[in-house]
């Protein structure tokens, strides 16, 4: 059994390593967690010991085999929450999050497969991250951020990188929800921005960081 702090941690470390090829630092542990050095190091520790992650100061840290399991079923419960919380309790986008953040830690060994059954397997959460399957495969996702599309191109929206409640209620704003059809028009070099057409309806000038924080197919 793993405290919750733990599980959190195994959590985060599994997120940063989702970005293949950057290596996994305490200090971007901290920044993600908003917990301090002293405390990261202290749960590195921790976790080493208990032969969950290896560490090394140039390699930076890495999963075990039985962390990066453990690690997944947190993600996998989390994910699946999400679509509950959505699709069967009618939550928001912008609501699901820190509602799952609290469910993905009960510890019942059948409840994310009956839960999986329950929703129809889907394989993405309702920000169009991967659901991480019974047996920790990954669904593949070709995408990328609507800041790399071609100007001129029409890109369907199938996730985000950018989860906070700002953000997603921004994106309800405008109306853009995981499906919408995007438009790139111009691509701005002075400042990154760029200027899209909504579902051919609405058009509008937004920044790089928007950009980068949505996936899309091309």
């Amino acid at each position: 059994m793993h405290t919750l702090s733990e599980q959190n941690y195994l959590k985060c470390i599994y997120r940063l390593g989702q970005d293949k090829g950057k290596k996994i630092t305490p200090t971007a542990i901290a920044a993600l967690l908003g917990n301090s050095p002293a405390s990261v190091v202290d749960m590195i520790r921790k976790l080493t010991d208990k032969h969950l992650i290896v560490y090394d100061k140039r390699k930076g840290v890495e999963l075990t085999e039985p962390g990066h399991k453990h690690a997944a079923l947190i993600v996998r419960r989390h994910r699946l929450w999400e679509v509950f919380l959505m699709e069967k309790l009618g939550y928001h986008w912008d609501e699901i999050h820190d509602i799952a953040e609290e469910l993905e830690h009960i510890n019942d060994a059948s409840l994310a497969d009956r839960l999986d059954k329950f929703l129809g397997f889907p394989e993405y959460d309702p920000h169009g991250d991967p659901i991480p399957q019974a047996d920790g495969k990954i669904p593949k996702r070709h995408a990328t951020t609507l800041v790399n599309a071609p100007a001129g191109c029409n890109c369907r929206v199938v996730g985000v990188k950018d989860s906070s409640a700002q953000f997603l209620q921004y994106l309800l704003k405008l109306k853009i929800n995981i499906g919408t059809i995007i438009r790139v028009i111009e691509k701005i070099p002075f400042d990154g921005s760029l200027t899209i057409c909504i579902d051919e309806k609405d058009q509008k000038t937004v920044s790089q960081k928007f950009g980068e924080s949505i996936l899309v197919d091309v």
